[in-house]
Parts: C-alpha cells; sequence; structure tokens
C-alpha cells in the first residue's frame, strides 16, 4: 500500500462513511433531477456537461496517479478502463453530453446492474479521508447517480431492445477480454480470478462463477426493467381506448357503397375496481353486430366516479 493510501483508515464495509457515500449517490440525483426539470433546457445542458467533465476528469486523474505511483506495467494490467465500471464512466459521459438513447441504454443496465454491485460491496483497502475512496466513489456513485439523473431528470427511459442491446455490448466485452487478459496478464472483468470482495455473485470457483455472473445479470438487466414495463402496462390501463366491432354486412341497413348505418357506443362499467368488458362489452357489441348494427366498445376500466362521463365525450 503507497503513502497516500494508508493516509486513511481502514475501510468498513457499510461503516459511517460508506453509508454517507450511498446516501449522496442517491440524494444528488433527486437535487440535480430537480433543478434540470424546473429551469430551463440551459440549466440541464450545463448539469450534464459539468457531471460528464467530473467523471471523466475523476478517471484521468486516477490514471496519472496510477502512472506516478505503481509505473506503466501495473497501469496497464490493472488499471486501464477494461471493467464494466471504467467504460461505463465514458459511456455515461457521451450519454449526458449528446443525450445519446444508445449509449443511455448501456449505462443504464451496466451501471445499476453491474456498477450498483461494486458500490454495495467495494473492493477497498482504506477509508475516509483517503484518495482512493474519494476516487472509487465519486467513479462508482457517478455512474449510479449519473444513470439515475437520466432517468430522472431528462426523463430517458430503457427499453426490452434497450436490455438486448446493453447485454449484447457486454457479451462483446467478454469476449475481446477473454483474449486481452492472457496477453498482457490482466484480470479485466474478473475473468481469471475473482476479486478479493464480499460479492455474494463468485461463490463458485473458477471459471464456473463466469456463467453463473452471466445468467445472474442477465437476471438483474429484467429486474432493472420491470418497473418501466409495469408502469407501461398501468398506464396503458387508465388510458382509454376505442375499438370498433363492424355490423354484420348481410344484415345491415347501411347502403352497401358507404356502409355508413347505426352505430352503438359502449362502455363496460365495473364499480370502477374492475373492468366488465365480456359481459358488458364484447357480448352487447356482438348481439348489436348479428342486428347489423356496428359497436364501439371502450376497452379501459374506470378509476373515478366521472371516468364514464369523460370517456363519452372523448
Amino acid at each position: 500500500m503507497t503513502a497516500a493510501a494508508s493516509a486513511g483508515s481502514a475501510f468498513v464495509l457499510w461503516g459511517g462513511a460508506h453509508i454517507a457515500a450511498i446516501g449522496l449517490t442517491i440524494t444528488a440525483p433527486v437535487v440535480l433531477s430537480v433543478c434540470a426539470r424546473r429551469f430551463s433546457d440551459g440549466v440541464a445542458k450545463a448539469i450534464c456537461l459539468a457531471y460528464a467533465i467530473m467523471l471523466v476528469g475523476n478517471m484521468v486523474v486516477h490514471w496519472i496517479y496510477q502512472l506516478a505511483t505503481v509505473g506503466v506495467h501495473e497501469f496497464i494490467t490493472r488499471h486501464m478502463p477494461l471493467h464494466i465500471c471504467g467504460i461505463s464512466v465514458f459511456v455515461i459521459a457521451a450519454a449526458l453530453v449528446f443525450r445519446s438513447q444508445r449509449a443511455y441504454d448501456v449505462a443504464f443496465f451496466w451501471g445499476l446492474a453491474g456498477t450498483a454491485n461494486a458500490l454495495l460491496t467495494p473492493q477497498l483497502e482504506v477509508g475516509f479521508p483517503a484518495y482512493r475512496f474519494f476516487h472509487f466513489f465519486i467513479g462508482h456513485g457517478g455512474i449510479v447517480a449519473g444513470v439515475l439523473f437520466m432517468t430522472w431528470g431528462l426523463r430517458m427511459r430503457p427499453t426490452f431492445a434497450s436490455l438486448l442491446r446493453a447485454y449484447g455490448w457486454l457479451a462483446v466485452l467478454f469476449a475481446v477480454l477473454l483474449l486481452v487478459n492472457p496477453l498482457i496478464g490482466s484480470n479485466y472483468m474478473f475473468l481469471r480470478a475473482p476479486p478479493e470482495s464480499a460479492s455474494p455473485f463468485f461463490f463458485a470457483p473458477w471459471p464456473y462463477y463466469i456463467p453463473v455472473l452471466a445468467a445472474v445479470g442477465f437476471v438483474f438487466f429484467c429486474v432493472l426493467l420491470a418497473p418501466f414495463k409495469v408502469a407501461d402496462w398501468v398506464r396503458a390501463r387508465r388510458r382509454p381506448t376505442l375499438g370498433v366491432r363492424p355490423a354484420d354486412r348481410q344484415r345491415s341497413s347501411a347502403p352497401a357503397r358507404t356502409r355508413q348505418g347505426p352505430c352503438g357506443l359502449r362502455c363496460p362499467g365495473g364499480g370502477y375496481r374492475i373492468l366488465a368488458s365480456d359481459h358488458e362489452g364484447l357480448q352487447v357489441a356482438r348481439w348489436l353486430n348479428r342486428r347489423g348494427i356496428a359497436a364501439s366498445l371502450r376497452r379501459r376500466g374506470y378509476h373515478h366516479w366521472m371516468s364514464p362521463h369523460m370517456a363519452g365525450r372523448r
């Protein structure tokens, strides 16, 4: 351990400094999101640029520090940005500066699934106020906070295509490091040996933990996407839609050229709790169709006593 590193006390997992760093990681994006959404777009752009400079600057300072203290060889084998966290810094910076959805896709899943795990179970030897402590939590906490800010403040959203894209790029990085690690004697992404950390995902011996991590990573990606899918489903159920069932042509009284005839509007009820779309909607619509009457069917539930009236007006 270097003299600069030994200036701080030993790091305590879930100690006061660790909890404070995690708390700041959560509160910072909340404050930045409020500022970005309340003020002008110029303020949001300034926040994005300053945040990107902070993340990249922290990484560059760390490179200079490591080159000065450990030399070129150890820097190449241990400190190049070839871990998920190191690459995520530049991906998030690009997403912030250019408002790139594709960069956000990778940053969201890599940052919250991979970097968040490192943030919760750090591989640290020294604690506050050593330089290594600040670098680690500015970098790792900054990644997580940056993703949350883009999601809350810039209103960017992941999709299932985003998940596949992020996992695909992760597979590409995995394949590249399988070749690079043996060539330079490194252990990037811990593909040659597990880390010395409290992470529960390295319970199996090498190399069996690698497919375990791949499976766990995909599950984490799905868990991260799930709240957005649930929110979309709930929002879709609250948004009224109108489906049209045409009348039976043989029994319709409308002229053959225009097929413009009578149409009935059905707004099924359900006590503002459920949607009785079958017996109050679909069955009635079919009954009307058999009698030559088209039917328009509102397909979403009611959540307020005024909803039927509002739906009819829409």
